[in-house]
């Protein structure tokens, strides 16, 4: 009888403003110049080992090309156009090239069969979300998405794309909506491993501060 599939934990991690979760403009992030912000999100997304990012193709064609794939984690590229069925390992290994899924579904299942094949320690990475808009949503319509680590940016952007879930308040729980808790300070930096500044952060003009929020079924 073959071994069940490993179980997998998705954390959605994105950048929204505070006034209305937006998290684009015209193709691209509405601000610029976070270089602690986008510090913080290479850490804890390289934090500890076998980690995987998932992303959709604009989100991945938004990168520099001379910083991607993402280093020291395993890039996973959803789009329609890829072939379908079981996304096959990057050719030259992670560093070189990323995973090609055709589906959300089918980037879950491949590194559901990944982390099952992984019997060490080592093989329990963290899988990350992280973009956009399309991928956060059918994300959020899986129970296996259990965490979002927000930077909400408290100045206000013009913005064209947002985050589909307002994330404002602690949220209540209905029968098809499933409850969103703020953790805190200290619960955020045990997930992630290192301290976190306090209050509202101000680099290059643009106010923000970063927050957890956890699934409560």
């Amino acid at each position: 009888m073959p071994p069940s599939l490993a179980p997998l934990e998705l954390t959605l991690v994105v950048a929204a403003t505070a006034r209305d979760m937006g998290i684009g403009a015209n193709g691209g992030l509405p601000w610029t110049g976070l270089r602690k912000e986008m510090a913080y999100f290479a850490r804890v997304t390289k934090r500890g080992d076998n980690n995987a990012v998932i992303m959709g193709r604009k989100t991945w064609d938004s990168i520099p090309p001379k910083f991607r794939p993402l280093r020291g984690r395993l890039n996973v590229v959803i789009s329609r156009s890829f072939a379908s069925g079981l996304p096959k390992d990057p050719a030259g290994g992670p560093d070189a090239s990323p995973v090609e899924a055709s589906s959300l579904e089918a980037a879950l299942e491949y590194l559901r069969q990944k982390k099952t094949a992984m019997t060490s320690e080592s093989g329990s990475g963290r899988v990350f979300v992280i973009g956009g808009a399309q991928i956060y949503a059918a994300a959020l319509g899986l129970a296996e998405t259990r965490r979002v680590l927000l930077t909400r940016v408290v100045s206000d952007f013009s913005c064209d794309t947002f985050f589909p879930l307002a994330l404002g308040t602690t949220t209540e729980k209905t029968a098809d909506v499933p409850k969103w808790v703020q953790r805190s300070r200290a619960e955020h930096a045990a997930w992630i491993g290192e301290e976190l500044p306090e209050g509202t952060q101000t680099e290059n003009g643009t106010e923000y501060e970063y927050q957890m929020w956890e699934r409560v079924d």
